[in-house]
């Protein structure tokens, strides 16, 4: 059994507290409230560097994107940009985040299924280098909208689907993403590309999906998609998907296991003059992020089981409701302890379904304790919401001991500010 997935450098400290990029995580319960989520810097930025030493070990042509759509935060943003990563963005609003943040326009990927003339006409006006094309509806728009040339990708639906979650596989024929390449949808939007005035056709993109750890499916999609492939195409973006670590039986594979591999399938299928993209996200920001809760109830039911009731739960964590997500936890104030009581971890929502981890094995836990979810780094913040009324929660990042707020959180008034 693999270890708990929590940022590299995480310590129990003298206190029998857990320690995250050198910060108490009990005082910082203290001092900003809960739920907060937390980040490791030192290990956002260390997964961004594996990733480029895996690629520049190998050639000089490709690109990391930061797949932004698993942590939108200025801050991140920024954190990348500064370890020469570019990005992917999948909405206006996340385009304007980047834009926000520093990153050259020509450093930017925009992606979307549904592009709205608002959001082409940002794209336009900002000078994004690349726009991922994904039905003819939207190069319809694009050549209605756009001066041009604007460079564009076209993606791809390879027919291949991964052992991942039906919600978060998308390379399946049956998915609203792309052009699916098995009945010719796909090639004849390359021809109609290819006769654009305002569009550049410079190469091919796929995303067969996320939270892979069997990896061979990627080098099918790469072989599925050479198919399409002609002297226009310059660049091969082979999309994200590469699993983390939630749980402790959880064993993905190493980045630079995962980068060879769609290394060397490209260089089989496409040969050396074509540019490499991957667009990791999830993979980048997962393990970097914990969240911490107060215990505000404890409720034993008798022969059936225990409830802990935390001050969070499907507002700031929702993917256990949608993807049956598994989670480890553990009392952040007695992390030493012997975790020997088996409860399930309820949020404090008005739902049967707010669950955040069923049947995990705790030290004892008590009103007032500090619980902690690892692996919150990806989706939780993007995901969360107000149901309830609840106030979104703060992202902290945790540096050399020192706390910094990079999103504040939400008050009682931000929820009525945009009421008329």
């Amino acid at each position: 059994m693999a270890a708990m997935p929590y940022p590299a450098g995480t310590l129990t400290n003298a206190k029998g507290h857990l320690e995250v990029g050198g910060c108490d995580v009990v005082d910082l319960a203290a001092a900003f409230g809960t739920p907060a989520y937390l980040f490791s810097v030192e290990e956002m930025r260390s997964r961004a560097r594996a990733y480029m030493a895996a690629f520049s070990a190998r050639t000089d042509d490709f690109e990391v994107l930061f797949a932004s759509k698993a942590l939108p935060v200025t801050a991140a943003y920024r954190l990348f940009a500064q370890e020469g990563l570019s990005v992917d963005v999948a909405s206006g609003g996340e385009l304007t985040m980047a834009l926000a943040a520093g990153y050259e326009p020509g450093r930017i990927y925009m992606h979307g299924n549904n592009k709205t003339d608002s959001e082409i006409e940002l794209v336009g006006a900002s000078g994004v280098g690349h726009l991922i094309v994904d039905s003819f509806d939207e190069i319809e728009r694009c050549e209605r909208i756009l001066e041009g040339p604007q460079d564009v990708l076209v993606r791809v639906t390879p027919g291949i689907k991964p052992s991942t979650h039906s919600f978060i596989s998308t390379g399946q024929v049956d998915s609203k993403f792309g052009f699916a390449l098995e009945d010719g949808t796909a090639a004849r939007a390359i021809e109609r590309l290819l006769d654009s005035k305002t569009l550049n056709l410079v190469g091919l993109h796929f995303h067969i999906g996320s939270q892979i750890f069997e990896i061979e499916p990627f080098r099918l999609a790469v072989a599925s998609l050479a198919t399409l492939s002609g002297d226009w195409c310059r660049t091969v973006d082979v999309g994200g998907g590469l699993g983390i670590s939630y749980t402790q039986e959880d064993e993905p594979p190493e980045i630079e296991t995962y980068v060879d591999l769609k290394f060397e399938a490209v260089r089989e299928h496409f040969g050396d003059d074509v540019r490499i993209l991957v667009e990791p996200g999830r993979s980048l920001v997962g393990t970097a992020g914990v969240t911490i809760y107060t215990v505000g109830t404890v409720k034993e039911i008798p022969g059936v089981r225990t409830y802990v009731a935390v001050d969070g739960g499907m507002s700031d964590n929702l993917r256990p409701m949608l993807y049956d997500a598994r989670y480890e936890a553990v009392i952040a104030n007695r992390a030493g302890d012997e975790a020997d009581h088996v409860v399930t971890v309820a949020g404090s929502h008005c739902e049967s379904g707010d669950i955040l981890v069923r049947d995990v094995a705790l030290a004892d836990p008590k009103v007032g304790d500090i619980l902690l979810t690892p692996a919150t780094g990806a989706y939780g913040h993007s995901m969360a919401n107000n149901y309830n009324g609840m106030p979104r929660p703060p992202v902290i990042f945790c540096e050399d001991g020192q706390a910094t707020i990079v999103v504040r959180r939400e008050t009682y008034e931000d929820l009525l500010a945009r009421d008329a």
